[in-house]
């Protein structure tokens, strides 16, 4: 049986929206494929954990007080993250987490909440916290060759710049900023956005993207791996419902 290693980040302090959810999508559509997927929680003031032992990084939103909590203890890990990353770790980054691993946050009242400088985004709030981009979301993204639409739920003030590799261009709703024509950040190994849902479970695609890819890496990418096919008809259906609410 093949095995796949997870480490969910601060599980007590990211978790808005049912971002946990992510996981369960995974882990389900491992077991359908006898794929075991371990799964290890990582919170403040824990053994510092082998970030590029693990073959998923996963980490949830979390409101700015979390953040500021939090990030002391993350930048200890800082060197060691983007060591993972450079190597190949897959990072699942929701909402906070996407914001984290930027440059810095700008808070409401001005206050810097440094990033871990990963990658050159940034984020600035809205200083009107009356005005936030919520709402449901429909995105394209390229999905290991292949277009499809991202479904999700968006519920941020902060405004992130600067991004070079989108994850998806948008269809309906906001994006990384108001009225923005993109969501997200995306490498290969890397998918940072603010869509809740949680995202998995409207997106199996995307679930399973991650999962080849892993399998991939494990092999070193020598050979290509082919996913068993699972009954996905009840999701499409699920889908095809909120396409036809969202955008038709």
């Amino acid at each position: 049986m093949q095995e796949l290693r997870l480490l969910y980040l601060y599980p007590d302090m990211m978790e808005l929206y049912g971002d946990y959810g992510n996981i369960q999508v995974l882990k389900y559509r491992c077991e359908k494929r006898d794929i075991t997927l371990l799964v290890d929680k990582y919170s403040i003031n824990d053994p510092a954990p082998d970030f590029k032992s693990y073959d998923i990084v996963f980490a949830g939103g979390g409101a700015d007080n979390e953040q500021t909590i939090l990030s002391d203890d993350l930048m200890k890990h800082k060197e060691a993250i983007k060591e993972a990353v450079n190597q190949g770790t897959f990072f699942l980054l929701i909402c906070g987490a996407y914001q984290l691993f930027g440059k810095y946050y700008k808070g409401v009242e001005g206050n810097i909440i440094p990033g871990l400088e990963v990658f050159d985004y940034y984020t600035e709030a809205q200083q009107d916290r009356t005005k936030r981009c919520i709402g449901n979301i429909v995105t394209k993204a390229n999905i290991d060759g292949e277009e499809t639409e991202v479904i999700g739920f968006e519920n941020h003030g902060g405004q992130t710049f600067n991004v070079d590799t989108p994850f998806g261009k948008v269809v309906v709703g906001n994006g990384n900023k108001f009225e923005d024509k993109e969501e997200g950040f995306f490498l290969k190994n890397v998918i940072a956005t603010y869509l809740h849902g949680p995202l998995l479970s409207k997106n199996p695609k995307i679930a399973d993207y991650i999962i080849k890819y892993c399998l991939e890496r494990k092999a070193n990418f020598n050979e290509k791996i082919e996913l068993k096919q699972l009954d996905d008809n009840l999701e499409e259906k699920c889908r095809e419902q909120l396409l036809n609410k969202f955008v038709k």
